[in-house]
């Protein structure tokens, strides 16, 4: 954990997490909060605890990433519930990897939940809440600016490269993981990196023995005991 940099200007205020400069102008300070959203802020709530198991699932995820050559914006925990990260371009596409049918997958191919997919999945979405994050293809993408065809490819094959890594380790501790949404961004010189977070708020994950809900779906579905999915996920991550 590092203490040698500290928060400047806020420059990003979002849903879930603040991103504040810091005095070297390639690095931030991204900060979670106590809340969680679902269907595009629709549904909103704030619970105690949830930003730092967030932060701590997400570190040790980008962590082993890297271990395993996968680029990614993160560089150290700060604090309970902030990171020091590399400074990105942000780009607005949400990558959504699919291993089992779930959620709105299921529903907009009337396939039962729980079923797993004969391949993986890759699906590219307009990040945007206005417009409901609409998939798109790869033409749709470059025509809206958002990346090249080649960018794109390179975002394909490192959110199918993360996958293989993260279902990996999630399958040695007990857990499937059913889907994921991703999100990349630029370094100053133009790298393709993997940013945002890697948690139980932006991954679907299933207890291996049970199926239960370890993960948002406690929150959209009103299932309770929400931070607790989360500690259970922490906790088995961090012990092996």
């Amino acid at each position: 954990m590092t203490t040698d940099y500290t928060k400047k200007e806020l420059l990003y205020d979002g849903n879930e997490k603040q991103i504040y400069a810091t005095e070297d102008p390639d690095k931030v300070i991204l900060r979670y909060k106590d809340v969680t959203t679902a269907y595009s802020n629709i549904k909103r709530a704030r619970f105690k605890g949830i930003g730092a198991y967030n932060n701590k699932i997400s570190a040790l995820l980008f962590t082993l990433l890297a271990q395993e050559g996968v680029e990614n914006h993160f560089i150290d925990l700060v604090s309970e519930r902030e990171q020091l990260c590399r400074k990105i371009q942000w780009i607005n596409l949400e990558v959504v990897v699919h291993n089992w049918f779930a959620g709105t997958l299921a529903r907009r191919l009337d396939i039962a939940e729980g079923v797993k997919c004969p391949n993986v999945i890759v699906d590219f979405r307009y990040n945007t809440d206005e417009l409901d994050n609409p998939l798109i293809n790869d033409d749709q993408a470059v025509a809206l600016g958002l990346a090249s065809y080649d960018e794109l490819k390179v975002i394909d094959r490192m959110a199918r490269e993360t996958n293989r890594i993260l279902l990996q380790r999630f399958a040695q501790v007990g857990i499937n993981l059913i889907d994921f949404k991703m999100e990349f961004g630029r370094t100053s010189d133009g790298r393709i990196i993997v940013s945002d977070e890697i948690s139980p708020d932006r991954c679907r994950l299933w207890d291996a023995a049970t199926g239960k809900k370890l993960d948002k779906d406690r929150f959209r579905q009103d299932l309770g005991n929400i931070v607790d999915g989360y500690k259970e996920v922490y906790d088995r991550l961090s012990k092996e």
